[in-house]
C-alpha cells in the first residue's frame, strides 16, 4: 500500500488543499472589495464522515465495565447559507475586517494540517527505520 493510500494522509492533504482553494477566494473577495454589487463568498468545508465511518474506521469498545461507553460525535461541516452582509450603497457586500480575519484563520489552520501532515510522515519514516 503506497503511502498516499493512508487515509489519515489524503484526508489532510484534501484539507490542506480546500485551505488554499479558500484562500484564493476569500483573496478574490477583497480583490473585489470596490466592485459594485458584488456579494463575498466562501468555500463549504470538506466533509470526510463517509471516510471515517466507512468499513475501515475505527470502533470504541468497552473492555472493562468501568469504561464509559464510546458515542459517536455528529459533526456536519455545514456552511453558513445565511449569510449577514453590511450592504453599501454600491451594493457591495465586502467587509475588510472580517475577511481578513478569515484569510488569518484560515492561513492558521492550514499550518496546523500541513504541521500535521509532515509529522505523520516523521513518525512513517522512524517506523519504517529511514532517517
Amino acid at each position: 500500500m503506497p503511502i498516499s493510500d493512508l487515509p489519515i494522509l489524503s484526508m489532510l492533504r484534501t484539507r490542506m488543499e480546500w485551505h488554499q482553494e479558500r484562500q484564493r477566494v476569500l483573496a478574490e473577495n477583497v480583490a473585489n472589495a470596490d466592485t459594485p454589487n458584488y456579494r463575498a463568498r466562501d468555500l463549504a468545508p470538506p466533509n470526510f464522515e463517509e471516510a471515517l465511518s466507512g468499513p475501515s474506521a475505527l470502533a470504541l469498545a468497552r473492555t472493562e465495565p468501568g469504561h464509559i461507553a464510546g458515542a459517536v460525535a455528529d459533526s456536519h461541516f455545514a456552511s453558513d447559507r445565511h449569510l449577514k452582509y453590511e450592504v453599501r450603497p454600491g451594493g457591495n457586500a465586502v467587509n475588510h475586517e472580517d475577511e481578513m480575519m478569515k484569510v488569518a484563520s484560515n492561513q492558521m489552520d492550514f499550518d496546523a494540517a500541513a504541521d500535521l501532515y509532515s509529522r505523520s510522515l516523521a513518525l512513517i519514516k522512524v517506523a519504517v527505520g529511514s532517517k
